[in-house]
């Protein structure tokens, strides 16, 4: 079965959202330690008119001789641009069930695209060609990666653009216990250069999230690469008697010694590999005994076929895998293929997935904090087009 086009796609929407505002509050960055940078707001997405949110993104359709196709996405545009200039050649005319040998030949092929928006682009890629393989097998695509291993998997709520207003926080903490979610995950907006004022304030948050859930809900902190040494041992120690189930990625991605050094010096478990890229930069993490969870993104890790042996690799460390969760539908079949001690559970960022799969005709949400495993064939990426304004294939 021969790949006879790659044609990649922009399509509009707007998104009706009853709050005021969608994006609360953003995460503390690693530029943030510039005034000019940490005076900005949120930037992810804004409204056109009040509750209206328009919604821009682009998709990649992998066409073949035998009328079958498979859909990767969404992705911004830089990421598009890669897929359709730089990818696209390396597809055409080859089988498209032939995956590994895909992949193998498009990372040969970049390499200067090893890690970052190149990576990204083939992730799509490669998940786009799992979606057409279980089409072609008439199979969910976990059953062809050698699962399922279960029916359900149990998630967790990420709060990525809540407000930390803490009465806002414990309402919306104890909303996420009341809908079935055991475990939450929040973001800290404050890092090293914030001062006093900056550690109290990430204390707060940790506090009230206590709090509010009790003792029983596991609690999360993300601190998005922004942190530094000193800076999480002492949260650490102040956290500690509030028993985080983990904090996430404390130093920027390249700092593998100092992941190491941070674990190696606190009671908290540390998770992190949201930013790396393919087994080989994981390898380096699990080498050094960097992280006790992993999180690799499926969308940015080099796609479902980098994905398993990323699993693989970590299973040999005990180490479990809980994708980022950028990807709900990759997630849950990638999950589903593996034991529980391996890939145990699914993040599930609640406003960002409301974006991510608001032009999917079958969005993959948690009921009761479960995800119960989808049927169709393939990864579940169909458009709704009744959600789509405009739709026009784009070439650069």
């Amino acid at each position: 079965m021969k790949i006879t086009a790659v044609r990649v796609f922009e399509v509009q929407g707007t998104m009706q959202h009853d709050e005021d505002v969608f994006w609360e509050e953003r995460l503390n960055r690693p530029v943030d330690i510039y005034p000019e940078h940490k005076a900005e707001g949120t930037v992810w997405i804004s409204a056109e008119a009040k509750g209206n949110y328009h919604i821009k993104s682009y998709f990649v359709q992998i066409e073949t001789d035998a009328n079958v196709y498979g859909i990767g996405g969404p992705m911004p545009e830089e990421q598009a641009w890669i897929v359709d200039k730089q990818l696209k050649p390396m597809l055409l005319g080859h089988d498209a069930l032939a995956i590994e040998r895909l992949w193998d030949r498009m990372y040969r092929h970049s390499v200067h695209g090893r890690k970052g928006v190149n990576m990204m682009a083939m992730s799509v890629v490669d998940c786009a060609l799992w979606d057409l393989k279980g089409k072609w097998y008439n199979a969910p695509v976990y059953e062809l990666l050698g699962g399922p291993t279960r029916t359900e998997i149990p998630t967790y709520a990420s709060a990525l653009g809540y407000s930390l207003d803490p009465e806002l926080v414990q309402e919306r903490a104890q909303r996420m216990v009341a809908e079935g979610y055991t475990a939450t995950k929040w973001f800290f907006r404050d890092g090293p250069t914030d001062g006093k004022a900056g550690i109290e304030r990430n204390m707060r948050l940790v506090r009230t999230l206590r709090e509010s859930v009790g003792p029983d809900v596991d609690i999360m902190l993300d601190c998005w690469m922004s942190w530094d040494v000193p800076y999480t041992v002492q949260m650490a120690r102040r956290m500690e008697e509030y028993a985080p189930r983990w904090i996430e990625e404390p130093v920027l991605p390249d700092k593998i010694e100092q992941y190491a050094e941070i674990r190696a010096g606190i009671n908290i478990p540390v998770s992190g590999g949201e930013h790396e890229y393919t087994r080989w930069g994981v390898k380096q993490l699990l080498d050094v005994r960097a992280v006790d969870v992993l999180q690799t993104d499926i969308y940015w890790c080099g796609g479902i076929s980098e994905s398993m042996k990323i699993c693989a690799l970590a299973s040999a460390y005990d180490i479990p895998v809980i994708p980022h969760g950028h990807s709900t539908p990759a997630s849950a079949h990638l999950i589903a293929a593996w034991p529980e001690p391996t890939t145990p559970l699914l993040e599930y960022l609640i406003k960002w997935n409301e974006i991510h799969q608001y032009f999917l005709a079958t969005p993959l949400k948690p009921i009761n904090g479960v995800v119960t495993l989808p049927t169709a064939p393939g990864l579940g990426m169909e458009l709704d087009e009744a959600k789509i304004e405009s739709k026009r294939e784009v070439s650069w």
